[in-house]
C-alpha cells in the first residue's frame, strides 16, 4: 500500500471517529433547538420583560425598572385573594381528582361486563376540549334556564333562580366542579395502569393471611403503584395551579376578581391593562413557586425509592 492510501486511510478513519464522537450531540440538535426556540427564549424574554416597565400603550415609557413590578404585585390590593383563590383551586380540584380518579380506577380494575364501553364513557371527558366543556357548565349554571337552577328549584331548596357565576361568594365554585370532572379521567387512567402491573400474586397470599381488603389496599396496591401516585399528583397539580381556560370562558375571573386565580389574573393584566412587566413578574413567580414545589413534593414523597416493597 502506498503512503498516499496509507494517509488517507488515516485521516478517513480520523473523521470516522471524530463523528462517532459528535454522533450523539448532532442528532440531539433538532430536540435542542426546539426547546431553545419554544422553551429558553420565551423564558428569557419573560425574565427580561419582569425587571421592565414595559406597558403595550406607552412604547416611549418602555424602560429597565428593577424590582418595581415585584414590588407592585406585592402591594396589590387584589393579590391575597387571587392567592387564596389559587390555594383553594389547587386543594380542592386536585385532592377530588385524586380520590375520584382512584375509586374510578379500582372500580375499572374488575373483570365486568361492557368493561370496554363503560372505560370509553367514563374517560371521554379527557377528549373533549376545555373551551366546550366550559360553554356546557356555564349554562348548566345559568342564572336563565340553568339545569342547576332549575334542578334546585323542582327540588324545593332555593325558590327564585341564583347567578352563581355572578356572585363573589360563589362565582369559583362552579369553575371547580367543571374542572374537577374534567380531570378525573387522568388520574383514572394512569392508576387504572398502574393497578393492572400489581401481581395476583400477592393479592392471594394475602387473602391466605387472612388480610382484608382494606389492609391489601393499604400495605400492598398503594406502596406498589406509589410511583405513578406521585408522578401524577406531580404533574396535576403543576397543571392545574397552570390553568385558567376554565375561569376565563366561565367567568372571566370576575365578578371584581373573586374567581381569579395567578393565570387567569395574569392573562387579565395583559389584556386589560396590557402591562407585560407586571404579568411577566407575576409569571416568574409562579415560576419560582412550582419550582419550589417540585423540590418540596419529591423531598417528602422520596420518589426516589417510592415502589420498595
Amino acid at each position: 500500500m502506498s503512503a498516499a492510501n496509507l494517509s488517507a486511510n488515516r485521516q478517513s478513519g480520523k473523521r470516522k471517529k471524530l463523528f462517532r464522537r459528535f454522533e450523539p450531540y448532532l442528532l440531539l440538535l433538532p430536540a435542542l433547538l426546539i426547546v431553545v426556540a419554544f422553551f429558553a427564549y420565551p423564558l428569557g424574554s419573560s425574565l427580561r420583560l419582569a425587571f421592565m416597565h414595559y406597558v403595550l400603550f406607552e412604547p416611549q415609557n418602555i424602560k429597565f425598572s428593577g424590582l418595581d413590578n415585584f414590588k407592585s404585585l406585592l402591594s396589590d390590593s387584589v393579590m391575597p385573594k387571587v392567592l387564596l383563590n389559587s390555594a383553594l383551586w389547587i386543594v380542592s380540584v386536585v385532592s377530588l381528582q385524586f380520590v375520584l380518579g382512584f375509586a374510578l380506577a379500582v372500580a375499572l380494575n374488575k373483570p365486568f361486563r361492557g368493561k370496554g364501553a363503560y372505560q370509553a364513557v367514563v374517560f371521554l371527558p379527557w377528549a373533549v376540549s376545555a373551551f366546550l366543556i366550559g360553554m356546557i357548565f356555564k349554562w348548566m349554571f345559568s342564572q336563565r334556564n340553568g339545569l342547576i337552577n332549575e334542578l334546585l328549584m323542582n327540588l324545593g331548596i332555593i325558590h327564585k333562580p341564583v347567578a352563581f357565576l355572578a356572585l363573589s361568594g360563589t362565582s369559583i365554585i362552579p369553575v371547580i366542579i367543571a374542572m374537577i370532572w374534567y380531570g378525573v379521567p387522568f388520574f383514572g387512567i394512569m392508576i387504572l395502569a398502574a393497578l393492572q402491573s400489581v401481581p395476583h400474586e400477592m393479592y392471594e397470599a394475602a387473602d391466605i393471611d387472612g388480610a382484608g381488603r382494606v389492609r391489601q389496599l393499604f400495605q400492598i396496591t398503594i406502596p406498589y403503584i406509589k410511583p405513578t401516585i406521585v408522578l401524577t399528583l406531580l404533574l396535576r397539580v403543576i397543571w392545574v395551579f397552570n390553568s385558567a381556560d376554565l375561569i376565563y370562558i366561565m367567568t372571566g375571573g370576575g365578578p371584581a376578581n373573586s374567581s381569579d386565580n395567578l393565570p387567569s389574573y395574569m392573562f387579565n393584566k395583559i389584556g386589560y391593562s396590557t402591562d407585560f412587566g407586571q404579568a411577566s413578574a407575576l409569571g416568574v413567580f409562579m415560576l419560582v413557586v412550582l419550582t419550589l414545589y417540585t423540590i418540596f413534593f419529591l423531598r417528602i414523597t422520596k420518589f426516589r425509592e417510592a415502589g420498595d416493597l
